[in-house]
Order: structure tokens, then sequence, then C-alpha cells
């Protein structure tokens, strides 16, 4: 069984975010790149399929410039066993849909009988390649999945997420597109041995060409980046419990316009 997984790279969850000189992006000086930890999720459950089947392929995808190397290493060094990297200045400016063309595009040539990805990326948190992804390949999609099983014969996955008061359960036709969500595994910490075996292991570069696509105007673009303005200092009301209670209330219907 094929499955191949989408993974994004994206700046660290300690990084300490400034925007760029133009507004429009952020400043990448000093930024320490990481994969998007949603994405790890569906690279470990990929791995767990295979591993559960005794048999199968795995392969990582990715876009990006060349820096995103370095997440395709951690993830072939997870256990992945090959990775394409869709790397042309074609796709600088790529939004959720380019995205997801270029991805249908790899998915088309690979035929995989199953898709996994991060619920969504933690850096624009949009959420959007996966379904974008499952209509432009007339897939079935399942989203925020908390449990998987993929049956004997490989034609049909059973996904469950979690909904109030307990799990969602549907069963999809093979080929699909599952999203990742927290909680569906815990994902392993490459070994050394992994780590060393990464080195060796194949990435393809594809170019947009390669896909047959072209340079497309995005259909999204980014206005301007605002840095959030700074928290005003906290108040401390005085006097006794009833009186301050009361100025409470106060402050929070009037001032803060909270109740």
């Amino acid at each position: 069984m094929k499955i191949l997984v989408a993974i994004k790279q994206v700046p660290d969850t300690a990084t300490q975010v400034k925007v760029g000189a133009d507004g429009k992006a952020i400043d990448t000086a000093g930024i320490t790149w990481i994969v998007s930890p949603y994405d790890e999720y569906a690279v470990e459950e990929a791995l767990r399929i295979k591993e559960k089947r005794g048999q199968g392929e795995v392969v990582a995808v990715s876009l990006g410039p060349d820096r995103v190397k370095e997440a395709i290493r951690s993830c072939l060094a997870m256990g992945c066993d090959r990775a394409i990297h869709l790397n042309d200045p074609a796709w600088n400016d790529a939004d959720t849909l380019t995205t997801a063309k270029a991805l249908a595009a790899v998915i088309k040539q690979e035929a995989p009988q199953l898709v996994l990805c991060g619920r969504q990326a933690i850096d624009d948190d949009m959420g959007a390649v996966t379904a974008q992804l499952a209509e432009l390949l007339g897939w079935p999609c399942a989203y925020w999945i908390m449990e998987e099983t993929v049956d004997a014969d490989g034609k049909s996955v059973r996904a469950a997420r979690q909904a109030e008061g307990g799990l969602e359960v549907f069963d999809l036709p093979l080929p699909a597109i599952l999203a990742a969500q927290k909680g569906l595994n815990e994902p392993r910490y490459p070994t050394l041995k992994g780590i060393m075996g990464a080195k060796k292991k194949e990435i393809k570069d594809v170019k947009a060409g390669d896909l047959g696509l072209g340079a497309e105007p995005p259909q999204l673009a980014v206005i301007g980046l605002e840095a959030l303005p700074p928290r005003p200092p906290g108040r401390v009301i005085q006097g006794d419990v009833p009186a301050a209670v009361k100025e409470l209330v106060r402050a929070l219907r009037e001032d803060a316009k909270a109740i």
C-alpha cells in the first residue's frame, strides 16, 4: 500500500515572529524551522499503517524553497521511504489553491491509495489545502481524525473524529484523504540510525513543468501584516469585597465591554 504524506515547514512554535520590512511577510532572519506539528501526526500514522500491514511505501511531499529539505529529512529520519520536493520559483507566492493543484498533480503521478495531511499548518492556520486537494481529485475526505483503520483488503478506511460527547465514525472508500489531529498518535523521535539512513534516501526535486503546470497568479494575496498591539497594564481594584465586585462588574460592562 502506498501512502503519501503532505508536510509543510513552519517556524518553530518558540520563535518570536517579527513583521518583515515589506510589511507583507515575516522576518525570517534567525528563525528555526520545523515540520508543522500536525503533519508529524500524519507522518506517524502513515508509518504505523505500513508497519501494521507489513508492507507498503510512505512518500513525503512538500512545497517550498531549498530550506524545506531540512523538514523533508526529518520525515525521512522518522521512517518515510522517499520524498518529493516541489521546488520552483513559480510557486514562490503560492496560496492554498496553487499548493493543492501542485499536490494533486503529484498524487496523480504517484497514485497512492491514501493521502494523509495535518489538520492545518501552524503558521497561517488556514486548514484549506486538504479540502481543496480532495475536491480537485474527487476523493472523499475526513478532517480532524482521532482514529483510523484501513481494512484488510485495502479498499476502505474507517476514520473517527471527536464530537461533543463521543466520536463521529466514517467509512470512506479508498483512495481517500485524511487530516490528522492531535491525539491520533504519539509521533516517534528519529533514531540515530534513522537520521543517518535519511541521508541516503531519495529526495526528488520536481518543477512545475514536470507536472504540466505553469505559473499562475495566486487568488489569495497578503495585503499586510501587523504586530499585535501591546497589552495594556493590569488594574488592581481596591476596597472591600462588595465595593470591589461592584466596580469590577462596572469596569467589565462599561470599560472593557466584555459583558
